[in-house]
C-alpha cells in the first residue's frame, strides 16, 4: 500500500513539475510571437521529454544528490514515509504556484521538502551545511549570473547583427534550436531529482521509474501550463524575436552546463534571470511582476518544508 502511495506521489510531483516548468525553455518563442502558445508548449514538451529519457543514462550524479543521503540520516532515507512526505510537500508547493501562475523552482520545493521532512523525522539531524553547499548556493547564484549574461549576450548579438528586431529564417532556426536545447537540458536536469525518490520503492525498476517521471512531466506541461506560460511569455518583459533568441541562448547554455556538471540549478531562475537581464537592457522589464515572482521564490523553500513536515506526520501516523 505504501509503495503505491509513493509511486503516485512521485507521479504527482512530476506532473506539477511539467505544468510549472516545461514552458520555461520556450517562453521566448511565445513572448516574441515567433510561434503560438500551443506551438511553444508542444515544442517545449517534446524536447523536454527527450531530455528526460536521456537523463536515465546521463544524470547519475544528480540522482545521488537528491536521494537524501548526506542530508538526513540514512535510516530515514530508507523510510518510504519520508520519501512520500518529500514528494507530497514538493508537489503541493508547485501545485499552488501553478494556480497563481508563478514560475517557481521544483528544485527549491524539493530542497525545502527534504529539509521539512528531515526535521520532522529526525529532529535536528539535518546537515544544513551540506544542504547549502550542494543545493542552495547554485540555486541562489544562478539567476544573478543569468541576468548578467542575458544583458551581455543580447548586446553582443545586437552588435554582431544576430539579434534583429524581426523574424528571419536563420533567426527562427537559431531560436528554435536554442529553446529546444534549453528544454532538453531542463529534462536532463530535473527528471533525476524526482526519479531519485523511487530509489527506496521495492520492486520498482529505476529505468521504468525514469520513463514514468518523463511521461508525467510531459502530461503536466501539455495539460496545465497555461497560467505559468502567460507569466513567463508576456509578463516578465516585452521582447522581439532577436531579444527572445538572446535570452533563450543564455538559458540553454547555463542549464546545459549545470546538467553536465550535476549542479541542481533551477531552469525557472535561469530563464527568468536571462529574460530580466535582456529586458533591463532594453528598458522593457516589467518590474512589478518580477517583484511578485521573487516573492514567490523566497516562499518556495519554507512552503515546501512546512507541507512536507505536515505530510510526514500524517503519513507516519497512517
Amino acid at each position: 500500500m505504501l509503495t503505491t502511495i509513493l509511486v503516485l506521489s512521485v507521479c504527482f510531483v512530476a506532473f506539477t513539475n511539467g505544468a510549472n516548468a516545461n514552458f520555461k525553455g520556450v517562453a521566448s518563442l511565445y513572448g516574441s510571437e515567433t510561434t503560438s502558445l500551443r506551438g511553444a508548449l508542444w515544442w517545449g514538451t517534446a524536447t523536454t521529454l527527450v531530455g528526460s529519457v536521456a537523463s536515465a543514462f546521463l544524470a547519475g550524479g544528480m540522482l545521488k544528490k537528491f536521494s537524501g543521503r548526506g542530508i538526513v540520516p540514512d535510516a530515514l532515507v530508507q523510510q518510504p514515509e519520508f520519501i512520500v512526505a518529500v514528494a507530497v510537500g514538493a508537489a503541493l508547493t508547485s501545485f499552488l504556484a501553478n494556480r497563481f501562475g508563478f514560475p517557481v523552482s521544483t528544485t527549491h520545493a524539493l530542497v525545502g521538502a527534504l529539509m521539512g521532512a528531515g526535521l520532522a523525522g529526525s529532529g535536528n539531524n539535518v546537515q544544513f551545511a551540506a544542504l547549502g553547499k550542494n543545493f542552495l548556493y547554485p540555486l541562489f547564484f544562478s539567476p544573478a549570473i543569468a541576468a548578467i549574461l542575458g544583458s551581455v549576450v543580447y548586446l553582443i548579438l545586437k552588435l554582431m547583427r544576430l539579434a534583429p528586431d524581426h523574424r528571419t529564417p536563420l533567426l527562427d532556426f537559431l531560436h528554435y534550436s536554442s529553446t529546444g536545447a534549453a528544454s532538453f537540458a531542463r529534462g536532463l536536469n530535473d527528471t533525476p531529482k524526482m526519479a531519485a525518490l523511487l530509489l527506496v520503492a521495492p520492486g520498482v525498476d529505476l529505468k521504468w521509474g525514469f520513463l514514468m517521471v518523463a511521461v508525467m512531466i510531459a502530461f503536466g506541461g501539455l495539460l496545465d501550463a497555461q497560467r505559468v506560460a502567460e507569466t513567463l511569455g508576456k509578463k516578465v518583459t516585452g521582447m522581439n524575436p532577436g531579444q527572445g533568441f538572446a535570452a533563450s541562448l543564455v538559458t540553454a547554455g547555463l542549464v546545459t552546463t549545470a546538467s553536465l556538471h550535476s549542479l541542481p540549478v533551477s531552469t525557472t531562475h535561469v530563464s527568468v534571470g536571462s529574460l530580466l537581464g535582456m529586458g533591463a537592457t532594453t528598458g522593457q522589464a516589467k518590474w512589478r511582476k518580477v517583484g511578485e515572482i521573487l516573492l514567490a521564490w523566497v516562499s518556495t523553500v519554507p512552503c515546501g518544508a512546512i507541507l512536507a513536515a505536515i505530510a510526514y506526520f500524517m503519513v507516519s501516523r497512517f
